[in-house]
């Protein structure tokens, strides 16, 4: 499994692989029920602490992109499968309530503009 990695962005380093799976999730490149490499192997294929991927894997999961299964494992879960549909679900609901406050598409686009960069740092 690659996923994007440099240790010399600003970028930090459960960021950069908590995103570049979740890209491949989303993307399926990694289908369902693939598993992941032990948080070990992952951490020495890429260079970096094994906390590191922890994290990277505990936020996945926390937003249901992976299940772990004890000592079988971190698999890719059927729920990734959903991310696109929940997304669109709050989009949805996010317009529906920007239009009910009265606010305009150019104001409501700037804050969910200011709210994704916000979660780059």
């Amino acid at each position: 499994m690659i996923i994007p990695f440099d240790s010399s962005s600003p970028v930090p380093p459960f960021e950069q692989v908590r995103s570049g799976l979740a890209t491949q999730i989303n993307d399926r490149s990694l289908p369902v029920g693939t598993k992941l490499p032990t948080v070990r192997q992952f951490a020495a294929d890429l260079g970096i602490a094994p906390n590191t991927v922890a994290r990277a894997y505990r936020e996945l999961e926390e937003a249901g992109l992976i299940e772990t299964r004890g000592r079988a494992g971190s698999f890719v879960a059927a729920a990734g499968d959903q991310s696109r549909r929940r997304a669109q679900q709050a989009a949805a609901d996010y317009a529906h309530l920007t239009r009910k406050l009265g606010l305009d598409s150019a104001e409501a686009l700037s804050i969910v503009r200011a709210a994704l960069d916000e979660g780059k740092s």
